[in-house]
């Protein structure tokens, strides 16, 4: 007789419920860390990408061209105007000069340095590299671009006085004339003097003096007229300089007493201006904890990522599908983060304030709307990564559930591996993509971004006419103000130079070659003239005759290669008006060392140029032509084969025509003559038709009547006007074109 069995009362046995319920918790846990910890991720990384990386804020300024609009809209707005005058007051140079010369003071390229320079320590503090917030700009050159302009300056002023556009060089050129006289007479010659009539003295002096202290004018006039009265402006000036750097209230001095002896104390000025310099330390504060916090998350992302694999569902499939689904959900959470943000901010992480000029706030608008459009387009990015994954993932699950029959069944092995991959990669990528897609410091090609796509012959240069004939070199009738390196500094890229070898004694005294003479008498003559100022051995840059002022060639050319070493991204050309021999160029480029920089353009003037990036990348950015010359050096090649030019002599704007002169037509290369030669240079003139909407009307008018884009715009006092302005604006148009 079989037992029946006995019936459990509390019903069938079903095993221990909880950990059940916790077994299918596992995986649904697991699955909300994936999705949280992969989105925190990614938005840690794009703010860290952003926030404290350098290059961040340097294509931030770069895309919103804010270099460019410093100069062109910030600087010359009339109510920043009072900043200027307080910075500037009691200096020796008034504050329109200073304003219209603002590339000179302070050059586009020292700007941009003094910026890095700021953004390095402050993104250095932020990510904890840089213990302390120093913030110090060296202003030593900034300085000493204003001395060199008060210079300048006062020899405008000593033109106004004489009712001339300039001082009256030719005067001066005469008293050298008679200086030879003297010789030829036997007398000592009178070493020549700057000419001021005594009225003209006095309205010097009045000019001033207006820059010194009323209370400290009377004392220092008789100096100053008396200065002024023998044409020894040098003094005059020493004088008043002195003046202005006595007395504690002297702005100047107090100038120098902040910057201490050329350095700026940013920390210091900001702290004494009320600037709560205490929100950097809790942003320093706050990129610690992303830190942390990322690490955190990423551990926890593999974690749950690993754990929903291995409690998921029985199939490999599905498995892969589960992966799959988290991924793309955190890729979605993240985008949704980011897009919400971007809502709550508008695009503006500030407002500013009311007080500040149009100009300002315009600018800042602009710079904070393009900073939070490129983080949102670094999270984007990170979010899609994440959701790529998660797609791969997905496609792969639904493909092996949905195979068919004659396709090969994966191993465990092989289903484990794509999945670790895949998810492994998906997780990179949400790190990776934020640094890729967020800005970095752009690629620069002549100061942009956008031009390193352009030939070399489609891009516009401007160019410095007669580059070595300066005032800073104390040449007699100079065509340029500032020297040659301080020209690159401003935003000249090509240079037209003349070669020489001093004049001998023998070429003056061919002067002297009438029937008046006896050639005893020239002999007599030619020795006095070689002992007052005798021959110099060497190669010279000089415009006509050396005497009228000279700077040796090879030091020049080795300025011009430490410019182009320290500017990387810059190319220059050098148009050489040649009266040595090529052979002798050639020894002078080997002595500057610059092999090293030249490049060498195809034989076929009509091939194709490079682009100024490949260029850059080569090394090869100092491209040299000759008027005469065409070789032997394979760099040195005839200007006139592979370019062309419009005329030069022009007497007055009206004149200033587009028709081939030298070179002919159709070449790749199209020089554009852009200044006024009557008797000399002419700084009026200049300040016409170096104005941004005279070069680019006659730029438009010649490059329609020649069916070629200028390539070199060249003029005299390049930094008078803004024809820099207008080749900025003709390259842009250029990379819009293509």
């Amino acid at each position: 007789m079989s037992a029946e069995p006995i019936a459990n009362p509390l019903g069938p046995v079903r095993g221990p419920t909880p950990p059940r319920r916790f077994g299918r918790l596992v995986p649904v846990l697991a699955f909300l860390v994936a999705v949280l910890c992969v989105s925190t991720v990614a938005l840690t990384a794009t703010v860290r990408s952003t926030v404290a990386s350098p290059g961040f804020y340097q294509a931030v300024l770069d895309e919103e061209s804010a270099y460019d609009r410093l100069y062109g809209e910030v600087l010359v707005d009339p109510e920043i105007s009072p900043v200027t005058r307080d910075l500037l007051a009691h200096l020796p140079v008034p504050e329109a000069l200073v304003t219209s010369n603002i590339k000179v003071v302070l050059p586009p390229a020292t700007v941009r340095e003094l910026t890095d320079q700021q953004i390095e320590a402050v993104t250095g503090y932020l990510r904890g590299d840089r213990d302390e917030l120093r913030l110090t700009v060296d202003l030593t050159p900034v300085l000493e671009n204003l001395a060199d302009l008060a210079r300048v300056y006062f020899g405008d002023l000593v033109a106004n006085v004489q009712g001339k556009d300039q001082p009256d060089f030719e005067r001066f050129t005469a008293d050298l004339a008679s200086g030879l006289d003297d010789l030829k007479e036997g007398r000592a010659p009178e070493l020549p003097r700057l000419p001021l009539t005594e009225d003209q003295a006095d309205r010097a002096a009045d000019a001033l003096l207006t820059a010194v202290p009323e209370q400290q004018r009377t004392a220092l006039r008789p100096e100053i007229e008396v200065a002024l009265g023998e044409g020894d402006v040098s003094t005059a000036l020493a004088a008043t300089a002195a003046a202005l750097s006595d007395g504690s209230r002297s702005a100047a001095a107090d100038l120098r007493t902040v910057l201490q002896d050329g350095t700026w104390d940013l920390t210091g000025t900001l702290t004494a201006a009320g600037a709560d310099l205490g929100a950097l330390e809790e942003a320093r504060d706050s990129i610690r904890l992303l830190t942390l916090l990322q690490v955190l998350a990423l551990t926890l992302a593999f974690a749950a990522l690993v754990t929903l694999w291995f409690t998921g569902p029985v199939t490999p499939a599905r498995r892969l599908m589960r992966l799959g689904q988290a991924l793309a959900c955190a890729g979605v959470l993240t985008g949704a983060a980011v897009v919400l943000a971007r809502l709550i901010t508008g695009g503006r992480l500030f407002a500013t304030p009311s007080s500040w000029a149009p100009s300002v706030t315009s600018l800042v608008d602009d710079l904070q709307r393009n900073a939070v459009n490129q983080a949102v387009t670094a999270g984007l990015g990170a979010a899609l990564a994440a959701l790529v994954g998660g797609v791969l993932l997905t496609g792969a699950g639904w493909a092996l559930l949905v195979r068919p029959d004659r396709m090969p069944t994966p191993t465990p092995t092989a289903v484990r591996t794509t999945a670790a991959g895949v998810a492994c990669a998906a997780l990179a990528g949400v790190l990776v993509v934020p640094p890729v897609f967020g800005p970095s410091a752009p690629r620069q090609c002549l100061g942009s971004s956008r031009l390193c796509d352009l030939r070399y012959d489609e891009a516009a240069y401007l160019t410095s006419h007669n580059a070595m004939s300066t005032t800073a070199d104390r040449f007699i009738g100079p065509l340029q103000d500032p020297d040659i390196t301080t020209q690159l500094n401003t935003g000249v890229r090509a240079l037209q130079l003349d070669t020489y070898r001093w004049e001998s004694p023998q070429d003056i005294a061919a002067r002297l070659d009438s029937p008046e003479f006896t050639p005893e008498q020239r002999r007599l003559i030619t020795g006095a003239i070689d002992r007052a100022n005798p021959p110099r051995e060497g190669l010279w840059l000089c415009h006509g005759v050396c005497r009228a002022g000279a700077i040796e060639l090879v030091p020049a050319l080795e300025g011009i290669g430490d410019w182009l070493r320290a500017h990387p991204t810059e190319i220059v050309t050098l148009i050489v008006q040649d009266d040595i021999s090529p052979e002798d160029t050639e020894k002078a480029f080997r002595a500057a060392g610059l092999d090293d920089l030249l490049h060498t353009p195809d034989a076929d003037p009509d091939a194709p140029w490079p682009t100024l990036g490949e260029m850059i990348d080569r090394g090869r950015r100092l491209v040299v032509f000759a008027e005469k010359a065409d070789g032997p050096a394979p760099w040195y090649r005839n200007f006139y084969r592979y370019g062309m030019e419009t005329p030069f002599a022009f007497r007055s704007p009206s004149e200033m025509a587009c028709a081939p002169y030298r070179g002919g037509t159709g070449k790749q290369l199209f020089l554009l003559n852009h200044f006024i030669t009557n008797a000399g240079g002419s700084r009026l003139d200049a300040g016409r038709v170096n104005a941004r909407d005279w070069v680019l009307e006659r730029t438009r008018a010649c490059e329609a009547e020649r069916g070629s884009p200028v390539t070199f715009i060249a003029v005299d006092y390049t930094t008078i006007g803004d024809a820099l302005g207008a080749v900025n604006e003709l390259n842009s148009r250029r990379t819009q074109d293509d």
